[in-house]
């Protein structure tokens, strides 16, 4: 006789075992006190920040920002000088999670503390970029190039695999609810519209150029991360639908593939399967 699996034991484990991951051993214990603690917040329920940054879609979309923000060779620079990415990765995941929730979800004295404690870290990352330029990650200009790649890959992703994606309205609103973070850390004069958000993008191209040390962070986190055998099939299938996310021409200086027809169909059903079993499985543990 076949014995089935107990198929809620299986989504829980495999619920926790994916908090864990981009939550860190404390996490439940900074969910407690990010969701319970009384007090104001910065966005009310309501806010369209509050439906993106809580669905399944910001696996696929934290990639796919990752890989974009590596275009501007300083801000890769200060990644690759004092980022603890390839040794920590995980420590790494967790940090900006975290920062996320709190300033997302957060009490506003604690988003507060937390805007600080960057602010803080990027005053410490200065350095010289292989070509020769300073770069310090307080420049509000490499802060903003961060912060609209972020932007951008948080909204599109909820738009292709969110649960419940948000019209133009909601959108505009997105973008706005992010500038109030980035202002906080820096940022003078964020885009608070999607169309400023698409237009800003584009002032940038001129910029951005691949370079070894983005190259190199785009292998590593496409194809050796630090994994699980039986983690390598559904993270191969999140990392083809982060890189499917990103414009073409972002595509050519991080020698990633550009293959419209089959991303727009397969890679793109892959995905909503995949991010439907995260989010199913991520229910579990609320």
């Amino acid at each position: 006789m076949t014995v089935l699996p107990d198929l809620d034991a299986v989504r829980k484990n495999l619920g926790r075992s994916l908090f864990g991951m981009v939550a860190g051993p404390e996490g439940p214990a900074n969910r407690v006190r990010i969701h319970d603690t009384p007090g104001p917040r910065w966005f009310d329920e309501d806010r369209p920040i509050r439906r993106v940054h809580a669905d399944a879609s910001m696996f696929v979309g934290g990639l796919s920002a990752l890989l974009l923000q590596s275009l501007h060779p300083l801000a890769m620079a200060g990644v690759a000088d004092h980022s603890d990415y390839r040794a920590d990765p995980w420590g790494r995941l967790q940090r900006t999670s975290t920062f996320l929730a709190v300033t997302t979800f957060g009490p506003a004295a604690d988003a507060q503390r937390a805007v600080d404690r960057v602010r803080g870290i990027h005053q410490r990352v200065r350095g010289v970029a292989p070509d020769g330029r300073p770069y310090h990650a307080a420049d509000p200009h490499l802060l903003e190039w961060v912060h609209i790649a972020e932007t951008h890959s948080f909204l599109l992703a909820h738009q292709l695999y969110g649960a419940e994606p948000l019209d133009q309205r909601g959108r505009d609103g997105y973008v706005a609810d992010t500038a109030r973070v980035a202002v906080a850390l820096g940022v003078p004069e964020p885009p608070r519209t999607e169309s400023q958000l698409a237009q800003r993008i584009e002032e940038y191209r001129p910029e951005l150029r691949g370079t070894a040390a983005g190259r190199d962070a785009a292998r590593f986190l496409l194809v050796t991360p630090p994994l699980p055998l039986v983690a390598r099939g559904p993270y191969g299938v999140l990392a083809a639908t982060s890189v499917s996310m990103l414009p073409a021409w972002a595509r050519k200086p991080l020698l990633l593939p550009y293959f419209p027809p089959i991303e727009a169909t397969a890679i793109r059903v892959a995905g909503r399967v995949l991010v439907g079993g995260i989010r199913w499985a991520l229910t579990a543990t609320r």
